[in-house]
């Protein structure tokens, strides 16, 4: 392995090891750092290192020391965002998943299903299937983002779902700038989920 190698190598390490703990990376994460071969070449020897792991094709990530499974799989959602950040297309995780990610359900689905704009398809990520269905605008209210996810998160535990405990649990969550745009898209959910959001918000208004 020749200097420069070594050298593209030792720089994406360094990326690597100052990122988040739940980061996923693509060989796109680290243009400018070498060539694109030698940043794929370099990947490819942290995964032999046991530096990296890889989520999927093409997505990598950091293995971090479990003390029953011995190393923890990919974070499903970092993963998502790193397979559609270079799409135009809306996305949004929904239904149990949505709940799970929230605090608001202890159920962990083996089954992720995401709805989004952009074309359906199934990947599998580590040991989870993720299902991408195609959905209406009207389905991707806040598409990507927390709001979008409170609004899956809803919709998935439906208007008895939706008790006091959860929203109390909600309004100390968010912060004020997922409340403040949840209360700007209040008027456009279903009219059940109009008064929830109020409460999780603490809006007294109609929009």
């Amino acid at each position: 392995m020749d200097r420069s190698s070594i050298a593209v190598e030792k720089m994406v390490l360094r990326r690597v090891d100052g990122s988040a703990r739940s980061a996923s990376f693509t060989a796109f994460d680290f243009a400018g750092l070498g060539k694109p071969e030698a940043v794929r070449q370099a990947l490819r020897r942290l995964v032999a290192r046991g530096k990296l792991d890889r989520a999927r094709r093409g997505v990598y990530f950091k293995p971090r020391p479990h003390p029953i499974v011995g190393s923890t799989g990919p974070d499903t959602l970092a993963v998502i965002r790193k397979l559609m950040e270079r799409s135009a297309a809306e996305w949004q995780v929904t239904g149990a998943s949505a709940a799970n990610l929230l605090g608001l359900s202890e159920q962990v689905p083996a089954r992720w299903v995401v709805v989004t704009s952009g074309n359906r398809r199934k990947v599998r990520i580590g040991k989870t299937e993720v299902e991408f269905r195609h959905a209406a605008p009207r389905n991707l209210l806040g598409g990507g983002r927390p709001a979008g996810l409170v609004f899956q998160a809803l919709r998935y535990l439906g208007a008895r779902g939706a008790t006091a405990a959860r929203i109390a649990l909600l309004r100390r969550k968010l912060d004020a700038g997922v409340k403040k745009e949840l209360a700007e898209l209040c008027p456009l959910v279903p009219r059940w989920m109009q008064p929830v959001v109020r409460e999780i918000t603490g809006s007294k208004t109609h929009g």
